[in-house]
């Protein structure tokens, strides 16, 4: 990143597809590893809300991935979190299911396209020829077309068949004068472990961070890295944003639970709790017995039912919270961190006892909820005023039951589903524990979290 004046020279490229499944993350990867291998430092980005793509991109690339969502984060928010946190020699930036997909079926907002418009990237596409040849050149040809100023300069072909069926993929593409950057055979490739449709988080399995590195590797072969470092070399300068302000001297101690079952945390969310003068100290769930020294807690999202039985065991731990909780420390929880805080998780034919701050049950589903969302606030609570509007997302197999009539919530949901009757953020003493994920980057949700701590530690 080079600075002229108040603008930024910053290279950059976004990976979208024409779908879900048609290998981003491993080509991405790929193209990481590539840039990398040429001497240059990458820093990668993530559009959308997902917590576990990212997780592979920071295996390759050695350095922290961020997520850009536009509903999240506003655009301004995208536009700010990008610029301040490019500082590498070149930024990737992994789209979510199709380029055009986002926030509804009318609307381009919050989509890879949007996102990439924001920040004035060049895009390649990925094209899956799996089951096409010259047909593939009408899909393309949709996806240049469909939106005015596509910024689509680039096509790889992900499993090629043969020589032969490469060569009629090219034939056919030839024609959109569109430089074709990656041609990958379809016997080179590896899947990575899924569940509940998407990945694995690298967290909980380590031995997916080798997994990824390998197929990295080997996919990069196929791709025309230079060609991708001359594209992202041609970007026009972005405005310098306002900086972000350095950490407050630490004023509070906020203990976030990090191992296997607890690992979906928005890097930015971490860094704004600093920023507002917290001290992090993570701790483990599973392995620790005692919680750290703090004057408030933030247990993130994850996958407790897998590691159900772990978590049941460490009663010590258990017990610890829901001390913590009843005298009043601030705790904020979302979706596996509620789940965490009920009675017991359910999970096919297995039960776990958990922590029983709640009066409800987590039951495993094979529906699956998943929605950008929107929530007034009903009353004050953990993180947030009064009246607030507050923007997020819900990703959940699991619903509660049995939940106490005298249950009180924080949110009324305007967008999605939440816990009960379009209610969500259920409260308990100042705990405060929603299906909702929310990124920091919106504005005073780090600050009241901090303030709230900082008055537990003064009483």
């Amino acid at each position: 990143m080079t600075q002229a004046g108040k603008y930024l020279k910053i290279p950059r490229m976004v990976l979208a597809g024409t779908s879900s499944g048609v290998g981003k993350t491993s080509i991405i990867a790929a193209i990481i590893h590539g840039i990398k291998k040429r001497g240059y430092s990458v820093q990668p980005f993530k559009v959308g809300p997902d917590f576990i793509d990212p997780t592979y991109l920071s295996a390759v690339s050695g350095i922290s991935a961020r997520n850009l969502d536009a509903w999240l984060m506003g655009q301004r928010g995208v536009l700010k979190d990008f610029v301040q946190n490019s500082q590498q020699d070149i930024s990737v930036i992994e789209g979510v299911m199709g380029y055009y997909d986002g926030f509804a079926g009318d609307t381009n907002f919050a989509s890879t396209y949007h996102v990439s418009k924001i920040v004035k990237s060049p895009v390649i596409l990925v094209l899956d020829a799996s089951k096409a040849a010259r047909s593939i050149a009408a899909t393309a040809l949709g996806f240049v077309k469909f939106q005015k100023n596509s910024r689509i300069c680039g096509l790889i072909l992900n499993k090629i068949g043969s020589k032969r069926h490469e060569d009629l993929c090219r034939q056919a593409l030839s024609k959109l004068d569109i430089p074709i950057v990656g041609a990958i055979p379809r016997d080179l490739t590896q899947s990575l472990e899924s569940r509940h449709l998407g990945l694995i988080p690298v967290n909980e399995l380590k031995s997916l961070e080798q997994k990824i590195r390998s197929i990295a590797k080997s996919y990069s072969d196929y791709i025309d890295i230079e060609k991708i470092i001359e594209i992202s070399n041609k970007t026009p300068r972005l405005p310098v944003m306002n900086t972000a302000s350095s950490n407050k001297r630490p004023r509070t101690r906020i203990a976030v639970a990090l191992d296997e079952s607890f690992n979906f945390y928005y890097k930015e969310n971490l860094d704004s709790l600093r920023r507002e003068g917290a001290s992090l100290e993570f701790f483990s769930p599973i392995h620790d017995k005692k919680i750290p020294l703090c004057d408030g807690v933030y247990i993130g999202g994850g996958f407790p039912e897998v590691k159900g039985e772990s978590l049941e065991k460490n009663n010590s731990m258990k017990k610890q919270i829901k001390k913590k909780a009843e005298e009043g420390a601030p705790i904020y929880a979302e979706c596996g961190g509620l789940m965490y805080l009920t009675r017991s998780i359910r999970y096919g034919k297995k039960r776990f006892d958990m922590i029983g701050l709640y009066d409800a049950d987590t039951v495993m589903q094979k529906k699956l909820k998943l929605n950008y969302t929107k929530a007034a606030t009903t009353g004050a609570c953990a993180v947030s005023r009064s009246n607030a509007s507050l923007h997020g997302h819900e990703f959940h197999f699991s619903e509660l039951e049995s939940i106490s009539k005298d249950s009180r919530f924080a949110y009324k949901m305007e967008i999605g589903i939440g816990i009960d009757r379009k209610r969500d953020g259920m409260i308990q003493y100042n705990t405060l524990a929603s299906y909702m994920h929310m990124h920091f980057a919106q504005p005073n949700i780090a600050k009241t979290f901090v303030e709230n701590c900082i008055k537990i530690s003064r009483s």
